[in-house]
Formats: C-alpha cells, sequence, structure tokens
C-alpha cells in the first residue's frame, strides 16, 4: 500500500499551484483533504519551513525554502521521516530545475506541470523501495525533526473562518531551517580575518579622531562617518560570506561601494598603499562571498 499518496509544489508566497503530481484516488475523504491542502497552501507563509498537519485517514506535511514549498497528502502509517525527506527530495529536484526568476513570474497555475513525471518518479521511489535502503537518509532527518520539531497543525485548524484561523490568530516562533552553505575555503578564512582587522583598524581610527575631536568643526563628522561606515560594511562582509541572505549581489555591491567611497575619501588620513590595502580586500570579500553558494542537491534522501 502507498504511503505517499500525492504530492504538489507550490509558491509560498501566494499559495499559486506550480505542479503537482497525477491524483488517482477519489473517496470523499481523500478529495476533503485535497481541498485543505489547498486552504493551507495559501498560509503557508505564516509557518515555520516544515509542519504538519493530521486528520482521521491523512496527514498533510509540508517543507518550504525560499519561496518554493512542497506538500504532500500521506496515509497516517508514512512516519514522518519519510514524508520530509521525500519533500526535500522534492524541493531539490524543482529548485534545480527553475530558479527563482521562473517561480516568481508564474502566473497561471500549474505552470510547470512537465515537472509531474518528476514528482511521480521520486513518489515511486519513496513508496515502493525497501525502507533498509534509506535507513541513513531518515536517521539524519530524524535528527533534525528532534531538534528543530515540525509545527503540528489539526486539518481543522487550516480551514479559514473571516480570515482569521478559528477564531484566532496562530502565531509561530520557530526559525525556518537555515540554508546549507557550501563549506568555507581556506581563501574565504584568509579574506575573512583580513576583512576583520580592516574593520578594526576603522573602529580604532573612528573613535579616536571622535575622541579628539569633539571641540573640533563640523569637517571631522565627515571624516569620523569615513572610518565608520567601512567599519560596518566590512562586519557585514563577513556576516554575508558565513551566512546565506536573499539579494546577496545587491548587498555585496553596497558594501563594496561603501568601502571604496570612504577609503578614498580618507585619502588625506590614509596613504596610497594603506587605502589600496582596503580596497583589495573589500574586492576579494566580495569575491568570495560571490562564488560561495548553497549547496547542491544532497544524496542523504535522493532518488
Amino acid at each position: 500500500m502507498s504511503l505517499i499518496l500525492f504530492a504538489c509544489v507550490v509558491r509560498v508566497r501566494d499559495g499559486l499551484p506550480l505542479s503537482a503530481s497525477t491524483d488517482f484516488y477519489h473517496s470523499q475523504d481523500f478529495l476533503e483533504c485535497r481541498r485543505r491542502l489547498k486552504t493551507l497552501a495559501l498560509r503557508l507563509a505564516q509557518y515555520p519551513g516544515r509542519g504538519s498537519a493530521e486528520g482521521c485517514d491523512f496527514s498533510i506535511h509540508f517543507s518550504s525554502s525560499r519561496d518554493v514549498a512542497c506538500m504532500a497528502i500521506c496515509s497516517l502509517q508514512c512516519p514522518a521521516a519519510m514524508a520530509f525527506c521525500f519533500l526535500e527530495t522534492l524541493w531539490w529536484e524543482f529548485t534545480a530545475s527553475y530558479d527563482t526568476t521562473c517561480v516568481g513570474l508564474a502566473s497561471r497555475p500549474y505552470a510547470f506541470l512537465e515537472f509531474d513525471n518528476v514528482i511521480q518518479k521520486v513518489k515511486w521511489h519513496f513508496n515502493y523501495v525497501s525502507s533498509t535502503q534509506m535507513d541513513s537518509s531518515f536517521g539524519k532527518i530524524q535528527e533534525e525533526l528532534k531538534f528543530q520539531p515540525p509545527v503540528v497543525l489539526t486539518l481543522e485548524d487550516t480551514d479559514v473562518a473571516n480570515g482569521v484561523m478559528n477564531g484566532h490568530t496562530l502565531m509561530h516562533l520557530e526559525p525556518a531551517p537555515s540554508f546549507r552553505m557550501e563549506p568555507v575555503t581556506a581563501l574565504g578564512i584568509l579574506s575573512l580575518i583580513l576583512n576583520i582587522m580592516c574593520a578594526a583598524l576603522n573602529l580604532i581610527r573612528g573613535i579616536h579622531l571622535a575622541e579628539h575631536s569633539l571641540q573640533v568643526a563640523h569637517e571631522e563628522i565627515g571624516n569620523i562617518l569615513a572610518f565608520l561606515i567601512p567599519f560596518v560594511a566590512c562586519i557585514f562582509q563577513c556576516y554575508l560570506y558565513l551566512f546565506y541572505s536573499p539579494a546577496r549581489t545587491m548587498k555585496v555591491v553596497l558594501m563594496l561601494l561603501f568601502i571604496c567611497l570612504g577609503n578614498v575619501y580618507l585619502h588625506g588620513l590614509r596613504n596610497l598603499w594603506q587605502i589600496l590595502f582596503h580596497i583589495g580586500v573589500a574586492f576579494l570579500s566580495s569575491h568570495q562571498i560571490l562564488t560561495r553558494q548553497l549547496q547542491d542537491k544532497q544524496s542523504d534522501c535522493g532518488v
């Protein structure tokens, strides 16, 4: 008997269905569960990255990251680790096939209906391949669920009345799972060390100048800001390298611009070699940030 009965991919911000598996079940209970899944899809932005909604005969599981969510209707006998492993695999398959621009521009339901073949293949794999062959994959997901449990709903919670769930607003403070970045490289560590050093130099010079400029005219304020703004930009560059952030390219360009302009402004207080050193470190850090991407599709739960 199949444990995973139905699966679909939706856009998180508005619940637009992007693709779905072929539906072979037509019982009244299953169709009601499908209706509740559609309602839940409209509210995914309110929930953490993983969640489950359980009913009498079926359960709905969802897993979302960025603007793409995968949802599944499973039998109650389906282990949660299996369901979320399936959804994670499906998410990787979809995001490897379609970029965020395509997803964002989709204007009609089931714009990527051809992805149905992949959903069916992955669903068949999880339904009929022996679970002993995927024990290690399930074990990894079970550990993640233990430390960060998915939000648990009932199917009744997915009903909407007057725009509010069951007469009150549900608030969930659990953070969504973080993105997996590629491993840090030796050159990346060097860029972090140099960036921290530049940030420290900017902070020390800025504070020192501020302490000795309390009774000086306003022209010194520009020099103080020219030290402190690159200090903040250097720290933010370190953050962008270590952690994933949306619109990374735009943020990297802005931080690089702040550092370059600040150092050019300080031409009278720094010699040419010092300015070139700070700008060179900024360019190295920018390159390392842009070349460190999200990890490729993991094989732990794959087909």
